[in-house]
């Protein structure tokens, strides 16, 4: 397989490249021999004349102090040059990049325009962030869709957080936002055409793009409107192998704020958070509860949607 370029995670296959491509792929080259220093100094130059790849590269390099030193204006600087040309998987770990780093309306731009050409972590990100209302407009709708397409284009992350909105949204909003992700699909762009293949090696990291582990999926997070509290029995004994999870977020202390707000609910009496890292977000569960009816029970009493998941 021809490489061209790093990327976080999609693998994209096209023709053979032109002979400045070659470069770069020679910069992979060094790259997967450690010759960090060498696929670095092959780069530079490629990107100081523009060529978008290159400058991604470079940017990947800078991110991960690899060749350089660390230096996360530099790589902010590369993306961005790179992603202006239309690079999708600089405007991903560009977006990525700027959302985890607390610039959050400029992060969401590029991730959305990754999201609107295909991009399946850019949708995931994105769509996760409509269902939380983190840093946009809550619309759950809305963000089913573009979470859906995540999954159909294979993402696992994708799939799990499909699983978990399919528990939060009732059907018809579901069937909405199913309908909504074939018209965005049939508006999609076509993703740049660009020649090229992943190396494994730069992945976006942790906290800022798509967490590196293989499972960076934000979880679907509260949904858009809590339903009335119901009148609750005695808490249960604060044990056993089951807890609530009541949303996920790009940022720990939103889901330490929720639970700031929620703790004093007669339903979570003696029972205590659990802050779950899963890819670039926090899962707010709490516990435990002896069994899944009363998790379940717990869940309908707190007045915001959530669900009962097992202990791990």
């Amino acid at each position: 397989m021809n490489r061209k370029y790093l990327v976080a995670a999609a693998i994209l296959i096209g023709s053979t490249p032109p002979l400045s491509a070659q470069s770069v792929r020679a910069g992979i080259e060094a790259w997967q021999r450690a010759d960090y220093s060498g696929a670095v100094a092959i780069w530079r130059p490629l990107a100081e004349k523009g060529d978008a790849d290159a400058e991604f590269n470079l940017g990947q390099a800078y991110r991960l102090g690899k060749g350089v030193p660390i230096n996360l204006a530099a790589a902010k600087t590369w993306f961005e040059r790179a992603a202006n040309q239309g690079h999708v998987d600089a405007e991903t770990t560009l977006g990525l990049l700027l959302f985890q780093n607390g610039d959050r309306a400029e992060g969401l731009k590029w991730l959305k325009n990754a999201a609107d050409r295909g991009e399946p972590r850019a949708l995931l990100v994105y769509g996760t962030a409509l269902v939380n209302g983190d840093g946009v407009t809550q619309d759950p709708v809305l963000g089913y869709a573009y979470v859906s397409r995540a999954a159909a284009a294979g993402l696992g992350p994708a799939k799990d957080t499909l699983q978990q909105l399919d528990q939060l949204l009732p059907v018809a909003d579901r069937n909405r936002g199913l309908a909504m992700a074939k018209d965005l699909a049939s508006a999609a762009p076509a993703k740049q055409s660009a020649k090229p293949a992943q190396t494994a090696t730069a992945k976006p990291r942790a906290q800022p793009p798509a967490k590196a582990p293989p499972k960076p999926a934000p979880a679907p997070a509260v949904a858009s409107k809590s339903p009335p509290k119901p009148a609750i029995a005695a808490p249960a004994p604060a044990t056993g192998g089951w807890r609530i999870q009541l949303g996920a977020f790009s940022q720990r202390s939103n889901a330490e704020a929720l639970y700031k707000k929620l703790s004093g609910k007669a339903a979570l009496a003696g029972r205590s958070p659990f802050y779950v890292a899963a890819g670039p977000v926090t899962r707010l569960q709490i516990g435990p509860f002896e069994s899944k009816t009363a998790a379940e029970s717990a869940c309908k009493a707190v007045g915001v949607p959530c669900f009962a998941v097992p202990a791990k």
